[in-house]
């Protein structure tokens, strides 16, 4: 009999990144992958390594709203129904969740059939999906070591694995970090993300062009920016005389942060752990609109232990930031403490362990 695990989540990279890199190691130790998702599915990254991909009835809701919480809800209960009839069509050992609404029916079916489950959370915040399902799956691993939000019971017994991520990024854990040398190139690698990439857009580079003459002058800049910020970058760039690549979307990012010296992006959970398995120092600029916070929690992983610096978005005016890149990129000293530091609360092998909690929790 075939070992089949359905692995859900949604259609964002920070849910689907994660569930890739477990794909990718349950296949490896013999297993077979169904992907389940919302009825987007066929949109879904065709890199995923999943025999089957499957898209089930959800929606998401807004909370406050009874009309848009009861459409919400059928629509969950309707994909469960449909998890339910393909469950006793392929008898999966074992149903993993990665949050976000699309992978409520998934998990909804798999308690419904007493079938043996695992949550993994990303943020240091616990998801409302994941909240709502919790106490009553067989297992929740988790990426950090606070586990907020969640019910008490679940927060003790979870199981800090990390979070699972891209091969790339994970061979760059065995890379040592080489700081800038005097009056060498300095390279800064600006990570816009898919939510509020305009301040970072438009603030940053007016940070670096504030900064003195003789250091712009050493610095290499990659960026990514949204489509409608890319010229107004590359204007400033080009008038402060500062060689930079401006671009919507890098391809080889793990090549780009094994190289850069300094990194300048959101606090997702994703770049976070990738941060700091890369050994990366970094500046961290939390969403303000994130729900509770969720951003500003993942941030406190490095900053606590002095692998990052948190720029609130209230407090982030164009001189703050260039005050602090000059004091950073002036001191090649610090920006290898920070390194290390980021690099001491890494999991590399955050796929594997979360392959373990999964086994176990199947009785492979």
């Amino acid at each position: 009999m075939r070992n089949i695990a359905v692995l859900a989540a949604g259609g964002t990279g920070g849910h689907l990144f994660p569930a890739q890199a477990l794909a990718e190691a349950l296949i490896a130790r013999g297993w077979s992958i169904v992907l389940a998702s919302d009825e987007r599915v066929a949109g879904l990254s065709q890199d995923f390594p999943a025999e089957h991909r499957i898209g089930l009835s959800s929606a998401t809701y807004r909370r406050g709203n009874p009309l848009s919480m009861a459409t919400a809800g059928l629509a969950v209960l309707r994909g469960a129904a449909q998890a339910r009839a393909l469950y006793r069509e392929l008898g999966p050992r074992v149903v993993v969740g990665f949050g976000g609404y699309p992978s409520a029916p998934a998990l909804v079916g798999a308690i419904f059939d007493r079938r043996r489950t695992v949550i993994h959370e990303q943020n240091a915040v616990m998801g409302r999906a994941n909240r709502m399902l919790a106490a009553r799956v067989t297992r929740v691993a988790c990426a950090f070591p606070t586990l907020l939000k969640a019910p008490p019971q679940v927060a003790r017994a979870a199981t800090v694995v990390g979070n699972p991520v891209r091969p790339a990024i994970r061979a760059l854990a065995d890379l040592p970090y080489t700081p800038p040398v005097a009056d060498g190139p300095i390279r800064i690698l600006i990570t816009g993300g898919s939510q509020g990439a305009r301040l970072l857009s438009e603030l940053v580079p007016e940070a670096i062009a504030a900064l003195p003459d003789p250091l712009r002058q050493r610095l290499l800049i990659q960026q990514q920016t949204r489509p409608e910020s890319m010229e107004a970058a590359r204007r400033t760039y080009r008038n402060a005389v500062v060689d930079a690549e401006i671009a919507p979307f890098f391809r080889d990012m793990a090549g780009r942060l094994g190289a850069a010296h300094l990194v300048i992006g959101r606090s997702g959970a994703g770049s976070v752990c990738e941060f700091a398995v890369a050994g990366k120092p970094s500046i961290l600029v939390p969403l303000a609109i994130a729900l509770d916070d969720d951003q500003g929690q993942n941030a406190k992983l490095l900053s606590d232990v002095g692998g990052a610096e948190v720029a609130r978005e209230s407090q982030l005016t164009v001189a703050s930031l260039s005050g602090a890149l000059e004091k950073l990129l002036t001191n090649p000293d610090r920006l290898a403490r920070m390194a290390a530091a980021a690099r001491s609360v890494a999991i590399p092998d955050a796929a594997e362990r979360l392959a373990d909690v999964v086994e176990e929790t199947a009785g492979a």
